[in-house]
C-alpha cells in the first residue's frame, strides 16, 4: 500500500529538516570558531552537559560560614546557660499528714452533698 503525504505530514517534515539544519549550522560555526585562533584546550571542551551549573564566590561562602558561626554560637550560649540551672535537682515536694488529712476531709464533704442531691 502506498503511502500518502497529506500537508500535515509534509509540514511536520520540513520542521524535522529545519531543526536538523540548524544543529549542523551550529556544529559548523563551532568548528568555524577552532579555526579562528582559540586555544585548542578551550575548543576540546563539551559545550554543555544539559545542567547549568550555579556558583558562588569565595565571598558569599564566607557569609554563610560567618552566619552560622554566629548561629551556632547562639545555640551554644543558650544551652550554657540552661545546664547550670537543670544541674541542681528540684526537691520532690511532699505532702503532709494534717494536708492530706484536710484533702480526705474536703472529698467526704463534697461526696456526701453529692448523695444528698442525687437522694432528693
Amino acid at each position: 500500500m502506498p503511502l500518502k503525504l497529506n500537508d500535515e505530514i509534509i509540514t511536520a517534515a520540513i520542521e524535522g529538516f529545519e531543526s536538523k539544519k540548524a544543529e549542523i549550522d551550529e556544529q559548523i560555526a563551532e568548528l568555524r570558531r577552532m579555526l579562528s585562533g582559540r586555544p585548542a584546550a578551550a575548543a576540546s571542551m563539551p559545550s554543555s552537559t544539559g545542567r547549568r551549573g550555579r556558583g558562588i564566590s569565595a565571598e558569599g561562602r564566607a557569609r554563610i560560614a560567618a552566619a552560622q558561626r554566629l548561629r551556632w554560637a547562639a545555640v551554644k550560649k543558650v544551652a550554657g546557660q540552661a545546664a547550670p540551672k537543670a544541674a541542681k535537682p528540684k526537691r520532690k515536694r511532699k505532702l503532709s499528714a494534717a494536708g492530706r488529712r484536710a484533702i480526705v476531709a474536703a472529698l467526704k464533704k463534697r461526696w456526701a452533698a453529692k448523695r444528698a442531691d442525687a437522694a432528693k
